[in-house]
């Protein structure tokens, strides 16, 4: 009994130790596992700290690639010098010349004086056609009407009647010098006959005269026949009409203008100069005139005419500027401002044309040319700005290259990349 009880004591000591051994065991094997699968996860954690640290990294220097700010650019952008060519970005040196100092003046566009003509006949008679409207453009000596006119008839039938006279003077002097020549008539005959003719010339002369003065040219009553005599109202000059109070049926005559041309391929802008600005004003000088109605639009003009009374109520003295109007876009009455150019200053400043400088993100640049095929928009500060040039006070200096034509290409450009990166395209 005792042994047998030793025997199952045996038993149960081996038991209970082995599964002390299995449970100690487990715990080892899956603590070890706990702590690889931490170590795994720490490195895990590190390299994507490591990963995220380098990809914060990129972005930043990308950022300030595109915001560099040590020379104040903007963006930057690549281009090959034969687009360049096609695109006709041209690039020159930055260089300092003397700036012209500028007067600014405000006025109103008036018809040149010089060219326009009130249209109106010589004589009396009746409006029977009308041949130009308000608006026609018309030529010098273009009939614009035509009137019938009883002065002008008997014009012309003392025209005819010079005329006839002066054949009959004609045939009567070849009759005596045909007698003399036979020694049928005398010497003094033909000199009766030559004064004869010489009258007849003079008064049809006169007549011809009198009827150029009307109007009406002799290569007119070629071939008139038994046709009304008609008297044209001709335009003196070339231009555009105006005015039109030609009206069919009604009487005309000198003292009433049928229309206005006025010559609008040349115009005036009065302008109001101040009194304070008088010294620096003077005939001849030059001014750039604009409009509100055409904003890109700048004229070349001189100044004409500067009045010598000063108004007493806004103590200015008008100036007249004589300005070319190709296509007409200076209309009369349409409000106007001057900028007159004064002489030169004595201290050269650095200056661009102001077609090379671009607005970019509410900035102004200037594209600079790193080499020949990198441009960085470059952020400037301007100062006077007179006869297309801009004075540029920072961000650019001398001798430094520029695009000075094709900048608004670049700017597009720059602006294309903008748009494919906010569609996730770039960034």
């Amino acid at each position: 009994m005792n042994k047998k009880g030793i025997i199952i004591g045996l038993i149960l000591a081996v038991a209970l130790s082995g599964g002390i051994l299995f449970k100690s065991g487990y715990l080892v094997r899956s603590g070890g596992e706990h702590e690889e699968k931490k170590e795994i996860g720490h490195k895990g954690e590190k390299e994507g700290e490591h990963k995220g640290e380098k990809g914060v990294s990129h972005d930043v220097e990308k950022e300030k690639k595109e915001g560099h700010d040590e020379h104040g650019e903007v963006a930057s952008l690549k281009m090959t010098v034969e687009i360049q060519k096609q695109n006709g970005v041209v690039v020159t040196q930055a260089k300092k010349q003397q700036l012209a100092g500028t007067i600014n003046a405000t006025g109103k566009v008036e018809v040149n004086a010089d060219r326009i003509a009130h249209v109106s006949p010589r004589i009396p008679g009746k409006i029977i056609a009308v041949k130009a409207s308000l608006g026609d453009s018309v030529s010098a000596g273009q009939a614009l009407a035509t009137l019938d006119s009883v002065e002008l008839g008997e014009a012309l039938n003392r025209f005819h009647q010079s005329k006839t006279k002066l054949a009959l003077a004609q045939t009567n002097m070849d009759r005596i010098k045909g007698l003399v020549e036979k020694k049928i008539a005398a010497r003094k005959d033909i000199h009766q006959a030559e004064t004869d003719y010489k009258t007849a010339q003079t008064e049809l002369h006169t007549d011809e005269e009198r009827l150029l003065l009307y109007g009406v040219a002799t290569s007119d009553l070629q071939g008139e026949g038994q046709k009304k005599p008609l008297l044209p109202v001709r335009s003196p000059i070339g231009g555009i009409i105006t005015e039109k109070h030609a009206i069919v049926g009604e009487l005309s005559d000198s003292s009433k203008s049928l229309y206005t041309v006025a010559d609008l391929s040349n115009v005036w802008v009065m302008v109001d100069i101040n009194e304070k600005d008088l010294a620096k004003v003077r005939k001849g000088q030059t001014a750039t005139v604009m409009v509100g109605a055409f904003p890109d639009l700048k004229l070349k003009g001189r100044i004409t005419y500067i009045a010598d009374l000063v108004n007493e109520s806004t103590r200015t003295v008008k100036a007249r500027v004589e300005v070319s109007n190709p296509g007409r876009k200076l209309k009369p009455e349409m409000f106007a401002s001057a900028e007159l150019t004064l002489a030169a200053d004595a201290q050269p400043v650095l200056t661009v044309p102001e077609d090379a400088l671009q607005e970019l993100d509410g900035k102004k640049v200037l594209f600079v040319a790193e080499n020949e095929t990198e441009f960085a928009a470059r952020q400037v500060q301007m100062g006077r700005t007179a006869g297309g040039l801009v004075e540029i006070i920072s961000g650019l200096k001398e001798g430094d290259r520029y695009v000075v034509k094709g900048a608004f290409i670049l700017k597009s450009e720059i602006k294309k990349g903008e748009v494919k990166d906010e569609h996730g395209h770039g960034k």
